[in-house]
C-alpha cells in the first residue's frame, strides 16, 4: 500500500515537473509544449477517505489480526480508533462513544483475536498532546469496549501481552 502511495506521488510529480523541464530545455522555440498533466489525464483519479490520516495523521500504532492479516487496527495519536477488515482499502472509527479521542496503543490478545486492548492518551511529548481516561477492552473483536482501570494515568505508553495465558502489562 505504502509502494502504491509512493508510486503515485511521484508519477503525479514527474507530470508536474516534466513541462517545466521541458521548456527550460526548449528555449531555442518558441513553440509552447503541451502539458502533460490534463483533464483528461487526472480524470482516472478519485478522492476517497483513506482513513485515520483524514482525522489527524499521528498514527501511533497498528495492530493486525494474526488470524486475519486482513483485519487492522490503527491507534491515531489524536483521533481515535480505526478498523480495517480489508487490508486498508476502507475504514471506520470505532471508539467515537468512550471517554477519550486520543489513543497510544491498541493490541490483539495473542491467544484469543476477539480481545483487543486500547490504552489512551498519547505518549509521545510535544507541543499539544491528549490526556487518555484508561485501558479499555474488546471481547468481540473491536465492536464494544470497556473501561478496564487507570483512569487517572493519563497516559498509556504500551500494552504488552503475555503470549502464554494473555496476562497483560501496562506502562503508564
Amino acid at each position: 500500500m505504502r509502494k502504491l502511495g509512493f508510486l503515485l506521488a511521484l508519477l503525479l510529480a514527474v507530470f508536474i515537473m516534466a513541462p517545466t523541464a521541458m521548456a527550460k530545455k526548449k528555449k531555442k522555440t518558441p513553440a509552447k509544449a503541451k502539458p502533460l498533466l490534463t483533464s483528461k489525464v487526472l480524470s482516472g483519479f478519485k478522492f476517497r477517505s483513506i482513513g485515520p490520516a483524514f482525522a489527524s495523521g499521528r498514527i501511533a500504532d497498528i495492530a493486525v489480526n494474526p488470524t486475519n492479516q486482513s483485519q487492522w487496527f490503527i491507534a491515531v495519536a489524536a483521533g481515535n480508533v480505526w478498523k480495517t477488515d480489508n487490508a486498508g482499502a476502507t475504514w471506520k472509527p470505532i471508539f467515537d462513544k468512550y471517554g477519550s479521542w486520543s489513543i497510544a496503543d491498541v493490541e490483539f490478545d495473542p491467544l484469543n483475536p476477539h480481545v483487543v486492548w486500547v490504552g489512551t492518551g498519547e505518549y509521545n511529548s510535544q507541543r499539544a498532546l491528549g490526556y487518555g481516561d484508561g485501558i479499555y477492552r474488546s471481547l468481540n473483536g473491536g465492536k464494544s469496549f470497556k473501561n478496564m482501570g487507570l483512569k487517572k494515568s493519563e497516559h498509556i505508553g504500551r500494552i504488552a501481552i503475555d503470549p502464554r495465558n494473555s496476562h497483560i502489562y501496562v506502562a503508564a
